[in-house]
């Protein structure tokens, strides 16, 4: 019985040494155990790193975002409207916003909403939550950075 067990414990021993002494010459990231594969960083990420270089280096925009404000002139009695997500800045001038029922413009810088008819503040951070119709109508001649899509009317 004594022997029978000694075999047994002669042979886990064996076996575990094996599978030790593999994991332990093993090198991680060598062609028999490849964390990747230089197919799939040939194939995949190159062209994906290249073209995320490529958009960045010719200042890839879409046609209703741009990345940077705009300095747009607009004439008394113009509106402005709009797009979800535009952002602008009244420079000079003044104009009176237009809201909706779902509510104004979001003026972060004093962090409150301005209703539809409120005077725009100068020099304020003004963001258009949602595409409904918001805007403004310019008292008199008006300068405004505008980064976002817009429209006049």
């Amino acid at each position: 019985m004594k022997n029978k067990w000694l075999k047994m414990i002669i042979a886990v021993a064996a076996i575990l040494s094996v599978l030790g002494a593999t994991l332990v010459l093993a090198e991680p990231g060598d062609t028999d155990d490849p964390v990747v594969t230089k197919s799939y960083i040939v194939d995949v990420v190159v062209p994906q790193l290249k073209a995320y270089v490529e958009q960045k280096m010719s200042g890839g925009t879409s046609d209703s975002y741009s990345e940077k404000f705009s300095v747009v002139n607009v004439d008394a009695g113009q509106t402005v409207i709009f797009d979800a997500g535009a952002e602008f800045i009244l420079r000079k001038g003044s104009g009176v916003v237009i809201g909706t029922e779902k509510g104004g413009i979001a003026d972060t810088t004093y962090g409150y909403d301005l209703p539809d008819g409120t005077e725009l503040p100068s020099n304020h951070m003004l963001i258009v939550p949602v595409n409904d119709g918001r805007g403004f109508t310019a008292s008199n001649d008006v300068i405004v950075m505008i980064k976002g899509g817009y429209s006049y009317r």
